[in-house]
């Protein structure tokens, strides 16, 4: 029985990156003998176990075969007899199929090392076009590591897609790999590989569509409604803003692809078809509830955020209303701050002021600091008992937000 420490693990560390999570694959042992050595059974599909004392992964060395669509469509043999590189030989690149042995030595069987050093992304075999689920890897790590991809293996990737197999993608595992290329430190290449594969058109057609679409140029000298979505996602990963403000980013213009090219490069009315767009996406890669929310807010609210420095204090004390800010402040940080970085995400833009987040934040705490619950109290003695008591609150309790709003904006 060989132990070997493989993967993504061996992967960052010869990248001096800092290692997370570490997988291992057992070679030469039955389950009967690792259940003997202590460790606990945990895979479904194949023999995988946990470490008794660290917990971490050790698998058995196994091969599979192509039986049915999907990234699920395989048949896994696991035996003491399969090999290490035969082991290795399944994985998708060439960077995640090294291993290293318990003396500390490197095995690298496919010229991983090499493609490190080079900044490739290199297929291992043919065999990887069997599972789809590599498009979306493929793209993930050219937005971690900004490695070129082998031309071959853009060429697989294109015929993945061309096959249909990305149609079989779990909408789970779409989300999951969207969401952890989300939050990379430039986003934005994981969507231009994947539309240069021809899937982002597949998996998020509402993204692609922004593509080629115009917008003002006084407004937006980058035009390309799809390049400013990108470097709106670049901006915000910049700010190392979380996945629910890059996600509400990537979304906020869906509108705009939907526009009829004879209102170009005008698009009145695209927040409100923006709010259906999110709502489908969201429906069909089931998006949590958290990015899903913030989402719609955003493609909603936008443009009036955007406007605020001129919008009346009865106009902010809707919008606070209608984002449920006073109830959700973090989340309406949030949301100031995927507006802000919509207005960053043009060139000569990434620096230039946005008093607008500021604005709102402030009209919020003077807003927020209107005592409810002693309106209520008081009114609650004049008007005891009568059917408008509650409508009555809530106008009394809305009008001292609004002229507290008021107030400030005329000292600001």
């Amino acid at each position: 029985m060989k132990i070997y420490r493989v993967g993504g693990s061996v992967r960052d560390e010869l990248l001096g990156l800092p290692v997370k999570d570490q997988d291992y694959v057992v070679v030469g042992a039955t389950p009967e003998e690792m259940v003997r050595l202590g460790y606990r059974p945990v895979g479904k599909d194949f023999p995988v176990f946990l470490h008794p004392e660290t917990h971490e992964q050790y698998a058995l060395a196994r091969t599979e075969r192509k039986i049915a669509r999907g990234y699920k469509g395989f048949e896994v043999y696991a035996a003491p007899g399969v090999t290490l590189q035969e082991d290795l030989a399944r994985r998708d690149l060439t960077i995640n199929a090294m291993a290293r042995d318990e003396a500390g030595d490197i095995v690298d069987p496919f010229g991983g090392i090499a493609d490190l050093q080079a900044g490739i992304l290199r297929h291992i075999g043919p065999a990887f076009v069997e599972d789809p689920v590599r498009v979306l890897r493929v793209a993930r790590f050219a937005a971690r590591f900004g490695f070129q991809i082998a031309p071959e293996t853009l060429e697989l990737m294109k015929e993945i897609v061309h096959t249909g197999e990305t149609e079989a993608l779990v909408p789970e595992r779409v989300w999951q790999e969207i969401a952890h290329g989300l939050m990379e430190s430039h986003p934005s290449r994981m969507f231009y590989v994947l539309r240069e594969c021809g899937a982002l058109a597949r998996i998020l057609p509402e993204v692609d569509a922004l593509f080629g679409v115009p917008q003002p140029a006084h407004a937006h000298p980058e035009i390309d409604t799809g390049i400013h979505v990108m470097m709106v996602i670049d901006h915000a990963a910049s700010k190392q803003y979380p996945l629910e403000v890059r996600f509400a980013g990537l979304t906020h213009d869906l509108g705009k692809g939907t526009t009829s090219p004879d209102e170009w490069p005008r698009h009145i009315g695209h927040e409100a078809r923006s709010v259906e767009l999110v709502m489908g996406l969201c429906e069909r890669i089931r998006v949590p509830g958290e990015s899903r929310d913030l989402a719609l807010l955003v493609a909603r609210f936008h443009g009036d955020v955007h406007r605020a420095l001129e919008l009346r204090p009865a106009t902010i004390a809707d919008m606070l209303q209608a984002t449920d800010a006073y109830r959700k402040k973090a989340r309406f940080q949030a949301f100031l701050q995927a507006c802000a970085s919509d207005f960053h995400g043009r060139p000569g833009f990434a620096d230039k002021p946005y008093p607008q987040k500021e604005h709102l934040s402030r009209a919020l705490q003077v807003a927020v600091d209107v005592d409810a619950g002693a309106i209520a109290m008081q009114l609650n003695q004049s008007h005891a008992g009568k059917a408008d008591l509650p409508m009555r609150i809530n106008r009394q309790v809305y009008a001292a937000r609004v002229e507290r709003i008021s107030s400030l904006l005329s000292h600001l």
